[in-house]
């Protein structure tokens, strides 16, 4: 198994960052607002790397995500 992470920030000073709303999250949101870095990824190998888990995004915003990580990658 290996588990894909992108950054999670309450930074507003990236401007590509993508802004999530209390719906994105498939658990319980997070507590101040946050902004999903998609150019700053992590892998994992194996889900004993994860001390805590707080929450994750729904399909769709996951989705969002991606296409954007995609189109900085082929900048």
């Amino acid at each position: 198994m290996q588990l894909i992470t992108v950054l999670i920030s309450t930074k507003t000073y990236h401007e590509e960052s993508l802004t999530l709303r209390d719906d994105d999250y498939a658990g319980d949101p997070l507590g101040e607002r946050s902004h999903v870095l998609p150019w700053s990824l992590a892998t994992l190998t194996s889900p004993v790397d994860v001390d805590h888990y707080l929450t994750s995004l729904v399909d769709d915003r996951i989705e969002d995500v991606t296409n954007q990580l995609t189109d900085y990658i082929s900048a």
